[in-house]
């Protein structure tokens, strides 16, 4: 049997090489690294929760634009009003002009016009702690803060001529939160024809 014989310095220095760690500035690294990632991962996270905690006023703003476009075209394919008043009241129409509270419709059915504040202000209605809703314990919340404006505007072709027959409609929600000063805007913008 033939033996070799292995110099103990070699084996040691190759041993010691394995066995070597991190140095002190390659543990630094990773850390500033790490740290960099984790506060970015929560600035994103920051961002999630305000964008959570305002989405239910993003919605109610968004079901109010959507409430006066549809009392628009449900006036108009009811022949509830003449295409002529299908305007802001400047323009002879029934709609009110510039920003408004949000009333309940009035007696004639339709948002957004002068006999509404006679209706009283809406309000959004949820389930109370019995969590069913219509009983006795349901929670009124007054929709205080929100503002509406229709704006119907006539609109015109490619050449100036204007369109008799179709008008513009830009339906703005203004409403405050708490995480800012300045407050929130929902647009809703559309079109109305003068046939169903």
């Amino acid at each position: 049997m033939d033996t070799s014989i292995i110099g103990r310095g070699e084996n040691c220095r190759a041993r010691k090489q394995a066995e070597r760690g991190f140095s002190l500035l390659e543990v630094v690294m990773s850390m500033a690294v790490l740290t960099v990632g984790l506060v970015s991962l929560l600035g994103v996270f920051g961002l999630a929760m305000a964008s959570t905690q305002t989405s239910q006023q993003d919605m109610i703003a968004k079901q109010l634009a959507n409430e006066a476009l549809e009392s628009i075209v449900t006036a108009r394919n009811t022949s509830q009003v003449t295409w002529a008043q299908v305007q802001n009241v400047a323009n002879s129409g029934i709609f009110m002009d510039g920003s408004n509270p949000i009333y309940l419709p009035g007696v004639d059915g339709i948002v957004g016009t002068a006999d509404d504040a006679v209706a009283g202000e809406q309000t959004l209605t949820e389930p109370g702690p019995d969590g069913v809703f219509g009983t006795s314990d349901d929670i009124q919340i007054p929709l205080v803060g929100y503002t509406r404006t229709i704006l119907i505007s006539p609109v015109y072709d490619s050449s100036g001529s204007l369109v008799t027959s179709l008008r513009g409609v830009n339906v703005t929600v203004q409403y405050s939160v708490a995480q800012t000063t300045l407050p929130k805007t929902y647009v809703l913008s559309s079109f109305i024809s003068q046939y169903r």
